[in-house]
């Protein structure tokens, strides 16, 4: 399995940007972009994996997965979820991807359809949903309601709402 770091290496050189480059691009130094590529600082924050797949013009998936990297799946208000369509793909969680949540089942990503309205979420941003029913903590959690798939937040366990999955991660584009 090929590590962040090479992966973050092979994607530079094929956007054609030396080291320095790059850092400029993310906001970094060039020696964090050492440190990355070699694996000597293992976690990079969400922000910064944000601005290096922006900078390396790659999806957030294929940053963290490489090339074989699923297809993104969509978010509708009714219809399949992510996980039930017929291209869903699950990965684990990368160990370097810091998240609230402690999740080792499967998960996937995925973005909001288009025209449909999952506040705080926006059409456009990249959701790491892991597929529950249970409430793990506090945090947002896709819900139906009305024959609809909503996304709410909860600080405790609902007694009346069916949990469908559990919002891990949320980027939005720069």
């Amino acid at each position: 399995m090929e590590s962040l770091g090479s992966r973050i290496k092979q994607l530079r050189l094929r956007a054609k940007l030396n080291k320095a480059a790059l850092a400029r691009k993310v906001g970094v130094s060039d020696v964090t972009i050492s440190y990355w590529e070699s694996g000597a600082i293992k976690q990079i924050g969400h922000e910064r994996l944000v601005a290096l797949a922006d900078a390396l013009d790659c999806s957030l998936a294929t940053l963290l997965e490489g090339d074989s990297a699923p297809q993104l799946l969509t978010l509708s208000h009714t219809g399949p979820l992510p996980w039930e369509q017929v291209q869903a793909t699950t990965i684990t969680v990368p160990h370097h991807l810091p998240l609230k949540i402690d999740w080792k089942a499967p998960c996937v990503m995925a973005t909001p359809d288009k025209d449909t309205d999952f506040s705080p979420v926006a059409s456009g941003d990249l959701l790491l949903l892991g597929p529950t029913h249970v409430f793990h903590k506090a945090g947002h959690y896709l819900i139906q309601r009305d024959d609809r798939f909503v996304i709410e937040h909860f600080a405790k366990a609902p007694s009346d709402t069916s949990i469908h999955a559990v919002l891990l991660a949320h980027w939005c584009p720069a």
